[in-house]
């Protein structure tokens, strides 16, 4: 009995793997689904075309992007024309009061940059976006905005590509 057990447990297990390597799933530790005919990204530099403009925030933006795309999967950067391609621009970057106290002073600032993003996804088009992507970050009014602005620019862009990223690859 036992014997003919074993058989039967072995032959389950033959035909499950059988039919299961037929299938073709994508497992990632970082949480990527990268359709699995994907070998390239293109991320195009992203200008600043904001009415206020802070100078090192396109180039910020673009590389970490990029290195967001290189550190967690397995694709090739190229130029353009990627499986995988990005292109879009930086459409809003202001400070504008977030709290106010009750002599109508500021008390806290609030930095957002918004995003433009275009993504195009040659082997599976079904999950191609146009969509605008806005974070901020909170400082404290009586700090001068060029005083923390390499700081919260790092901030906010590091949520940025955290969100274009899984808009795009986090299928889930």
């Amino acid at each position: 009995m036992k014997a003919k057990l074993k058989i039967w447990a072995v032959a389950i297990l033959m035909v499950s793997t059988s039919v299961f390597s037929a299938c073709s799933v994508k497992i990632s530790l970082s949480g990527a689904s990268i359709p699995p005919g994907a070998k390239t990204v293109s991320i195009a530099y992203f200008p600043n075309n904001a009415p206020m403009v802070a100078p090192m925030l396109s180039t910020t933006l673009t590389e970490a992007l990029q290195d967001k795309f290189q550190r967690q999967t397995r694709l090739e950067l190229v130029n353009e024309n990627g499986d995988l391609a990005f292109e879009g621009e930086i459409t809003n970057y202001t400070s504008t009061p977030a709290s106010i106290s009750a002599q109508e002073v500021a008390q806290r600032n609030k930095l957002t940059i918004t995003v433009k993003v275009r993504f195009t996804n040659a082997i599976e088009p079904e999950w191609n976006y146009n969509k605008t992507f806005s974070q901020f970050a909170e400082y404290d009014a009586s700090m001068l905005l060029q005083e923390v602005e390499t700081g919260l620019i790092e901030e906010i862009v590091a949520m940025l590509v955290e969100d274009i990223f899984n808009e795009a690859v986090a299928n889930w």
